[in-house]
């Protein structure tokens, strides 16, 4: 298990100021990371490729060295996968390697998402009886759990056994409530954890930076309740198990505001919507009846990589600009494997470009 980060001039949110934070330098080195982002125009030419095309593409670029280090021991879209999520491990923990102080707390603190994901990667994978190999595909090392760590979970043969290895972790006390058959509580539980935590060590932000740093976790929680109200009431689940699976601490959608939704019919909440921000991106797949809902959840995607964007350009010299780059990386590497896999599939176009986020 990687040790958890021994942060240079130590300092979190709550002790005020920047606590040696780099952030000058950090936003300079982001600013170069971020011009290696692949640019728009080309998910238009991917579209057009086939399987080995992509991957010859993805050979030749910033992934390359991720696939030349896997290709003695992956294949196919394996490696694609496997190269996806060593490329994003490796460029999350460089964010945490080259920051300081405050930054360096907050960037770790959001990063341990990647632990949850992939705790949660691991026990559905085995609920469903998945492979090592497939659990393994989907493992993002990008928190503080090591790769080499998550995948000795993903070779433990029951539930109990992977619970247990996990006993020294802030995540134990929630785990070691599973039964077997309670997977979603224990999902919803382990994500209600991680943005309490979250807004624990922000605590009363008093820097400008840590102010920042909750506006963009209370905006990404408002993303989140939205896209859980709109799949959950559109298929008729109770108002009370609905209530349930709301995070609170949003910025725009209060838990008060939620509770007044609640009870609306689908198309009366849909029309309530329209006060708020994200209406201008969503209101175009917005319909008083949806079959699907991936392009909503699409357009929420979008809406909050906008806002993360609008934000840097205001404050060019914080953390904010961090975050954005965090985003469009995530994204970058969703649109990847989404093009990738529905190619692999077989997926008609129109279908794989209504999931991507461009």
């Amino acid at each position: 298990m990687r040790l958890l980060q021994k942060f240079r001039g130590k300092s979190s949110p709550k002790q005020g100021g920047n606590g040696g934070s780099n952030y000058a330098y950090v936003t300079a080195r982001v600013r170069a990371m971020k011009s290696n982002l692949l640019p728009k125009e080309t998910y238009p030419r991917l579209m057009n490729m086939g399987v080995d095309e992509i991957t010859r593409f993805i050979e030749e670029s910033q992934y390359k060295q991720d696939v030349d280090e896997l290709a003695r021991v992956y294949d196919g879209v394996d490696l694609f996968e496997h190269a996806l999520n060593r490329n994003l491990a490796v460029t999350f923990t460089k964010l945490i390697n080259i920051s300081e102080g405050e930054l360096n707390f907050l960037i770790s603190e959001y990063l341990k998402n990647y632990d949850i994901w992939s705790i949660k990667t691991i026990l559905r994978g085995k609920y469903c009886g998945a492979s090592v190999e497939e659990i393994n595909d989907s493992i993002v090392s990008a928190g503080q759990l090591s790769y080499s760590f998550l995948s000795s979970l993903a070779e433990k043969e029951s539930h109990e056994s992977i619970i247990d290895a996990l006993s020294g972790t802030d995540y134990y006390p929630i785990l070691k409530g599973y039964d077997g058959t309670n997977l979603s509580a224990i999902e919803n539980q382990l994500d209600k954890m991680y943005y309490s935590s979250l807004f624990n060590a922000i605590g009363d932000p008093k820097s400008k930076d840590s102010k920042l740093f909750s506006k963009f976790i209370r905006t990404e929680i408002d993303s989140k309740n939205l896209s859980t109200l709109f799949r959950l009431k559109n298929a008729g689940v109770e108002e009370d198990e609905i209530a349930d699976l709301i995070l609170d601490g949003g910025l725009n959608i209060s838990k008060k505001e939620i509770e007044r939704l609640l009870p609306l019919p689908f198309s009366e909440f849909v029309q309530s919507l329209e006060k708020y921000p994200c209406w201008e991106d969503i209101s175009d797949v917005v319909e008083p009846e949806m079959e699907s809902l991936v392009e909503l959840e699409t357009q929420l995607t979008k809406h909050s990589i906008k806002t993360a964007s609008s934000f840097s350009h205001v404050y060019p010299l914080s953390i904010v600009p961090i975050m954005d780059y965090i985003l469009n990386k995530k994204n970058e590497v969703n649109n990847l494997r989404i093009i990738m896999r529905g190619k692999a599939a077989n997926l008609d176009e129109e279908i794989i470009r209504n999931q991507l986020v461009i």
